[in-house]
């Protein structure tokens, strides 16, 4: 049996915390910020965690 694959574009997108957890960037501030309030970029800093309807999809994503 064939082993299996990391999905790459998760790999580069979902960090996995040393306790296990999953974060994620958040949406939004890559570009056409001009016209976004500062006050929205923001709150877009950091990381957040996976939400939990899609952790059990992510990790089988990242062969974890």
């Amino acid at each position: 049996m064939p082993k299996n694959k990391t999905h790459s574009g998760t790999k580069k997108r979902i960090k996995v915390t040393g306790s296990g957890k999953l974060r994620r960037e958040q949406a939004g501030r890559r570009h056409l910020l001009e016209k976004k309030a500062s006050k929205m970029t923001r709150r877009l800093e950091g990381t957040e965690a996976v939400s939990d309807n899609d952790n059990k999809r992510m990790r089988r994503l990242l062969g974890r």
